[in-house]
């Protein structure tokens, strides 16, 4: 499947499907949780939190890929990511764009 962030496929023809999204909400285990908390004294990236991110990122595209299929799509077009705090130290990743069909299969 195709993802891209811009409203079109150069040189393709697309017919629009419809919506389609994928969303998780994630968060750390208690012990990885204390340790970022004592990181946050001496400053630095907080690894665990930018893994635990990019897991979600990788589980909203998934999901949002899968409904895209179910439409039968051959790509989506207009990909989005958004973040948000559900509750401490919980995120919700959505991945959202619009499920479309290539007519002229050559521009792919």
């Amino acid at each position: 499947m195709l993802l891209v962030t811009t409203e079109f496929i150069p040189g393709a023809e697309i017919e629009v499907v419809g919506l389609v999204k994928g969303s998780t909400i994630q968060t750390v285990n208690f012990v990885r949780d204390f340790g970022a908390s004592l990181k946050t004294l001496v400053g630095g990236e907080l690894k665990n939190y930018t893994e635990m991110m990019d897991n979600a990122r990788a589980i909203a595209t998934d999901r949002m890929v899968q409904e895209a299929g179910r439409y039968g799509a051959d790509a989506i077009v207009g990909v989005r990511y958004a973040t948000s705090a559900v509750m401490q130290n919980a995120a919700e990743v959505m991945a959202y764009g619009t499920a479309v069909k290539i007519r002229n299969k050559q521009a792919r």
